[in-house]
């Protein structure tokens, strides 16, 4: 009884330190703070950004909820008077620009955000939104089953319109993804709107007439043209890049008459119970670190002389950029859509 008694009396300290020990990892693990992030980025991009993220910020857990441009926006509208998320990373900028005339977007200015170009971020001060790299249309062009069926490269927009390729052309339906949006508004932009009866909607029309399909996302378009299923995908250099380095037999093209774009970006929603996280976040997005990773993917950057060339997007294609109004087309993203949907959605893919 007396040995029991003296091992009892050892082995308890011993005991005390290793629930101490337990109960402070724990309270380390119930430490971390877990933000929630809405965003339309890649999927194939998220474990780089949140790996680079968290070797900054360890004691934070980014919950990803991912899906195309035009369902986050959705998504986050509907949920206004319930707001779900902390962050919004990754994101158009004109869907950005939607929520920030709601009144859904929480103002900061990021370290660093004097090195993001004042182009590419919202003009306020401080800013409700900033871009964290452009990405723009790119046309991909299957040689391999262009030449079975006789097609020639494009090299315009209004190539496209030609009977050579009918039903050979899929491209991003606007209302679910960025990618399409932005290239309706730049046809706008570039032949004229007028309620419905401009240039850009005759362009539209002609189109049509050759598009197979509208898909609900902005990478589709291009891995149904790499994988030979149609000769033609309107996408976005990022994917289109990245299927040609993987051996995908296409060519890059774009369209001489102007590319449109958009940023992915980045905003804090109002109202968040984690700010100094998501601020956090913010300031880890704005940084040339981040604009480093966003670099290896994009060919423009906010933050200038950043990103090396990519091997298959030209040195001036910058310049080739459409000028794009965001407070325009917030303004009138939903009258585009709706018009965009009553013409064109019959030919739009099964969700």
């Amino acid at each position: 009884m007396r040995l029991t008694r003296r091992l009892v009396s050892r082995l308890l300290p011993a005991a005390a330190a290793t629930l101490l020990a337990l109960s402070a990892g724990v309270a380390g693990a119930q430490q971390k703070t877990q933000v929630l992030v809405y965003t339309a980025l890649e999927t194939d991009q998220l474990k780089a950004y949140q790996e680079a993220f968290n070797k900054v910020e360890p004691n934070i857990e980014l919950k990803w909820v991912r899906d195309s441009t035009g369902v986050i926006t959705a998504k986050l509208l509907a949920e206004k008077a319930n707001p779900q998320a902390d962050v919004v990373m990754g994101v158009a900028a004109s869907s950005l620009a939607v929520l920030d005339k709601q009144g859904m977007l929480e103002p900061y200015a990021p370290l660093n955000l004097d090195a993001i170009m004042s182009k590419y971020r919202d003009k306020k001060n401080p800013p409700a939104w900033w871009g964290m790299d452009v990405w723009g249309a790119t046309v991909c062009f299957n040689t391999v089953e262009a030449q079975k069926k006789g097609i020639p490269k494009p090299e315009t927009w209004k190539d496209l319109t030609k009977p050579a390729y009918k039903g050979q052309i899929v491209m991003p339906n606007p209302a679910s993804s960025g990618t399409g949006f932005f290239d309706v508004t730049a046809w706008l932009t570039l032949w004229g709107d007028d309620g419905g009866k401009g240039g850009g909607w005759k362009y539209m029309d002609a189109l049509h007439e050759n598009i197979a399909q509208y898909t609900h996302s902005g990478s589709k378009p291009c891995n149904m043209a790499s994988s030979g299923e149609y000769v033609v995908g309107i996408s976005f250099e990022y994917r289109a890049n990245s299927n040609k380095a993987k051996g995908a037999p296409i060519d890059l093209v774009f369209p001489k008459e102007g590319l449109g774009w958009d940023l992915e970006a980045f905003a804090i929603h109002k109202g968040t119970k984690k700010l100094d996280a998501a601020k956090k976040l913010a300031n880890w997005a704005a940084s040339k670190d981040a604009m480093i990773l966003y670099g290896k993917n994009f060919a423009i950057t906010a933050q200038p002389g950043v990103a090396p060339p990519l091997a298959n997007v030209p040195k001036d294609y910058e310049s080739r950029l459409v000028k794009m109004d965001f407070s325009w087309a917030a303004e009138n993203r939903e009258r585009i859509l709706a018009e965009w949907t009553k013409r064109y959605n019959a030919k739009s893919e099964k969700r």
